[in-house]
């Protein structure tokens, strides 16, 4: 099952990655008139980072698919799909919806679902879970800047 692990990984990040894409409008007249906080980075660090992190994220889960055993399998498949639905709901409730607030608990229950996915990862692949890191650290470095620019603008 290993090579197709990875493929099915990477098909259901590439999925959230396309429609994080087709989600997010940084040109819209409500993103632009948005009070932002000095240490949001610019906009290219954004694509740069999550193409790296849904990466780890396809590597990370591709290893732990080939190594979990069989009767885990599907929880830890429904766990990752979670994730992925809240990571890219993030970008329709804050891009789409123009819902600064909603987006930050959005995120916050986004960061709840990586912790319990990287403690189901390291259950079966330290390797793997260390792999998640970076998403971790990303995830709650957007949480801070959701809040903040939702409390900027209420």
């Amino acid at each position: 099952m290993s090579r197709s692990s990875y493929v099915a990984a990477g098909g259901a990040v590439l999925t959230t990655a396309v429609l994080g894409v087709l989600g997010t409008d940084v040109s819209s007249s409500w993103y632009t008139r948005l009070k932002k906080p000095p240490f949001q980075p610019p906009g290219a660090a954004f694509g740069i980072a999550w193409t790296v992190l849904y990466a780890l994220i396809t590597i990370s889960t591709g290893r732990t698919l080939t190594r979990i055993e069989h009767q885990k399998r599907r929880r830890f498949s429904l766990a990752f799909a979670l994730n992925l639905l809240l990571n890219v709901g993030w970008t329709w409730v804050f891009f789409r919806g123009h819902r600064a607030g909603y987006a930050t608990v959005e995120i916050l229950a986004l960061q709840a679902s990586n912790v319990d996915l990287a403690r189901r990862t390291a259950r079966v692949d330290r390797t793997a879970a260390l792999l998640l890191a970076p998403y971790l650290l990303w995830v709650a470095f957007a949480s801070v800047l959701t809040g903040d620019i939702h409390r900027r603008n209420r």
